[in-house]
C-alpha cells in the first residue's frame, strides 16, 4: 500500500512538473515573440534616445530579472489572497447541524420549507453540474496521454465522480489497459437500488429471513443454537411476566422497542439504557414508544436472555457480521449497558474505524478466524448478495440471533469503508449470477 502511494505521488509530480516545464516553454516563446514585435514598432523606434539612459548589456538584464522576481511576487500575493478570501468564505459557510436544523424548522414553521427546499435542491444540481462538467474537463484533458498518466489523472476523477461518472470515464476500465473503477463502487447506492428492488419486485430472498421463526428454522438446519423463543405474538395486555427475557418488536429493528427483563424489578432499556424498577413502568414505556411511533404496532415477541457472564448479569454483547455472499467485509461489536458503545473489524479480525460510531468506540474483544469463517459458511446459503448476520454472544461462545438485509444508517460510513463494501456487494452479485446459471440450488434456504 506505501509502495502504491509513493508511486502514486511521483506519477502527480510527474503530471504536474511537465506541464509546468511546457508552460515555461510557451510563456518563453510568447515572451520572445512580443519582444520582436515591440522592437519593430514605431514606439520602440521613437525612443531609442530615452533607452540610452537605461542600464545596458548585463544591469540591463539584470533589471529585467529583477522586474520579472516583482511581478511574480506581486501575483503570487494576489494568489495567495485570493485563496484565503475563498478559504474564508467556505467556512462561513459550514455551519453546525444543529444551527442548520433550527434555520429548517423555522422554514418549517413559517410555511417556506416547500420554496426552501426547492432552493437548495437547485443549487445543489447546480453546484453537482459543474462539479461533473470539471472533473470531464480534466478527463478529457488526458485521453490520448500516455497511460501512466491517463491512469492516474481518471483514478483521481472517478474518485470524485463515484457513482456518477459519466460512460466515457467508464469505458476506460474497459480497454487493454484498464483503469481501475474501483472507486464508482458505493455500498449506499448498492443498498439504495436493492431496497428500491424489493420495492419494484414486492420481495426479495433475504427478505424471507428478516422473519424470526423462519431466521431460527434456516440456522438450526445447519447446527446453529438459537435462543428458546415462542412462536407465539404478544400484545402488551397479554405479555406474559417473566424473567431472564428480552422483549423485542415483532416487525422491529435496532434497539427500538427492545427491553432486558433480568427480574420484575430489574429491567433495561437497550435504546436509553434506563432502569425499570417494576413491570407496570415497562407496559408505560412500551406503550409511549407505539405512541411516539418509535415502535409500528402493538406485537410483540420475546426471547431468552443470553447472558456473557451469569454471576454478574453481563448481558451478551452483539457480533453483527456484514456478509457478501460467502464473504465477510467487516464486524460490529456492541456492548449495549450501561451505554451503548462499539467496535469494528475488517473481514481478517483486525480492528478499524470506518466513520460510524467513532466517537462511541470501545476496545472490543474481537472475533476469531473460526467465526469469520462459519458466518461466511452460511452467508453462502443465502441466495444474496447481502446479509447481516447478527449474533450475541454467551459464556459458551456465539448464539445466533437474527438476520438484517438491510441495517439502519448504512450511510454513515466514511467513503474509504463504503466503496471497499459497494465492492464487495458488486463481486458478490457477479459470484451470485454465475452460481445461479450454472443452477446451485440452496437447499436449507428453500427448506427453512
Amino acid at each position: 500500500m506505501a509502495e502504491d502511494k509513493s508511486y502514486e505521488a511521483l506519477i502527480d509530480q510527474l503530471i504536474e512538473k511537465e506541464a509546468q516545464l511546457d508552460h515555461t516553454k510557451a510563456s518563453i516563446a510568447k515572451t520572445d515573440k512580443q519582444i520582436k514585435k515591440i522592437m519593430k514598432s514605431n514606439t520602440y523606434q521613437k525612443t531609442a534616445s530615452v533607452r540610452k539612459l537605461l542600464p545596458s548589456g548585463k544591469e540591463k538584464d539584470n533589471y529585467i530579472a529583477y522586474l520579472e522576481e516583482q511581478l511574480l511576487n506581486k501575483q503570487s500575493e494576489e494568489l495567495l489572497l485570493k485563496e484565503q478570501l475563498l478559504e474564508a468564505q467556505q467556512e462561513q459557510e459550514q455551519l453546525d447541524y444543529d444551527t442548520l436544523w433550527r434555520y429548517i424548522k423555522e422554514k418549517k414553521d413559517t410555511g417556506q420549507i416547500i420554496s426552501e427546499l426547492d432552493k437548495r435542491i437547485e443549487q445543489k444540481k447546480l453546484e453537482d453540474r459543474h462539479f461533473r462538467y470539471i472533473l470531464e474537463a480534466t478527463a478529457r484533458q488526458f485521453q490520448q496521454e500516455e497511460t501512466a498518466f491517463k491512469q492516474r489523472v481518471f483514478t483521481k476523477v472517478l474518485e470524485g465522480a463515484r457513482e456518477h461518472a459519466s460512460e466515457f470515464m467508464v469505458r476506460a476500465g474497459l480497454t487493454e489497459e484498464p483503469v481501475s473503477l474501483s472507486d464508482v463502487a458505493s455500498y449506499r447506492a448498492c443498498m439504495n437500488m436493492r431496497v428500491r428492488q424489493y420495492q419494484l419486485a414486492g420481495t426479495l430472498p433475504e427478505y424471507t429471513l428478516d422473519d424470526k421463526q423462519v431466521a431460527y428454522r434456516f440456522m438450526q438446519k445447519q447446527g446453529m443454537r438459537t435462543p428458546h423463543s415462542p412462536e407465539e405474538i404478544y400484545t402488551i395486555d397479554t405479555l406474559p411476566e417473566q424473567e431472564n427475557i428480552v422483549i423485542k418488536p415483532a416487525d422491529g429493528a435496532g434497539g427500538r422497542g427492545v427491553y432486558i427483563v433480568y427480574g420484575s424489578s430489574d429491567i433495561i432499556s437497550v435504546k436509553t439504557g434506563e432502569t425499570l424498577s417494576n413491570w407496570s413502568l415497562l407496559k408505560h414505556r412500551m406503550e409511549k414508544d407505539l405512541l411516539e411511533k418509535k415502535v409500528a404496532q402493538d406485537a410483540w415477541r420475546i426471547e431468552e436472555l443470553i447472558l456473557e457472564d451469569t454471576d454478574k448479569k453481563v448481558s451478551g454483547r452483539d457480533v453483527k457480521f456484514y456478509c457478501f455472499y460467502g464473504k465477510v467485509g467487516v464486524v460490529l461489536e456492541i456492548i449495549r449497558t450501561p451505554e451503548m458503545t462499539y467496535c469494528w473489524w475488517d473481514g481478517q479480525g483486525e480492528r478499524i474505524q470506518t466513520g460510524k460510531y467513532d466517537d462511541k468506540a470501545f476496545q472490543g474483544k474481537g472475533v476469531s478466524k473460526e467465526e469469520i469463517d462459519m458466518a461466511e459458511r452460511i452467508s453462502s446459503q443465502i441466495p444474496s448478495p447481502f446479509m447481516r448476520i447478527d449474533f450475541l454472544r454467551s459464556e459458551d461462545g456465539l448464539i445466533f440471533g437474527e438476520f438484517t438485509p438491510k441495517p439502519g444508517n448504512y450511510e454513515a460510513f466514511n467513503d474509504k469503508i463504503d466503496t471497499y463494501l459497494g465492492n464487495l456487494f458488486i463481486e458478490a452479485q457477479a459470484k451470485l449470477d454465475k452460481d445461479l446459471l450454472q443452477g446451485k440450488v440452496f437447499e436449507i434456504f428453500k427448506e427453512a
